[in-house]
């Protein structure tokens, strides 16, 4: 699985989750996993979650994660919501060996009440595509929603802090899943 860290600034509009926007956006062939630092405003078109209908889904900062996997076909919805949950527990390990106290719920991480991050699975008919972020500030973000952000959460959090981060998430993802495949590699079936 490819693993790519974008420059800062790009936003986050909804359109990176279509399927192959690696492969076109970027050149990444294959599965893969890409960071960057960048804000989020996602277009009512854009939208995956039938319950995000008419709500605001924006924020000025954030760390964005898309995942796209090509292993299974055709893609299994079930399967992409269960690695979604694998990543969203990696990036609670790792907040709280950064010392920041997460409660998770489903695919979303809290810090104090306030909501920290939003996720999405979906597939096509060829892939399985991921979209994951965390708040860097709750500027920017829905007035309806109490937000926090990861530099709310921890004082003197650098952006380079920030990317080293998404890379460690990055790697643990990538090693998680190669573990299930080397697993099922090596287990006796019945």
């Amino acid at each position: 699985m490819k693993q790519k860290t974008l420059e800062p600034g790009m936003l986050y509009d909804g359109s990176q989750i279509n399927p192959m926007w690696a492969f076109q956006a970027l050149g990444i062939k294959g599965s893969s996993i890409v960071t960057w630092i960048g804000p989020m405003n996602i277009h009512s078109d854009e939208l995956i979650d039938y319950e995000d209908v008419g709500l605001e889904i924006k924020s000025d900062e954030m760390v964005h994660f898309i995942i796209e996997h090509f292993d299974v076909q055709p893609a299994d919805m079930r399967l992409c919501y269960h690695r979604q949950r694998i990543l969203v527990m990696i990036v609670k390990d790792l907040l709280e060996e950064l010392g920041i106290k997460t409660l998770r719920k489903g695919d979303d991480i809290y810090v104090d009440g306030g909501k920290l991050s939003v996720s999405i699975a979906t597939c096509s008919i060829s892939s399985m595509k991921i979209h994951f972020a965390m708040n860097l500030t709750s500027q920017g973000t829905p007035d309806d929603v109490e937000t926090t952000g990861l530099t709310e959460c921890k004082a003197h959090l650098t952006h380079e802090d920030v990317t080293k981060l998404s890379k460690n998430i990055s790697e643990r993802y990538v090693m998680e899943i190669s573990d299930i495949e080397q697993d099922i590699c090596k287990t006796r079936v019945f």
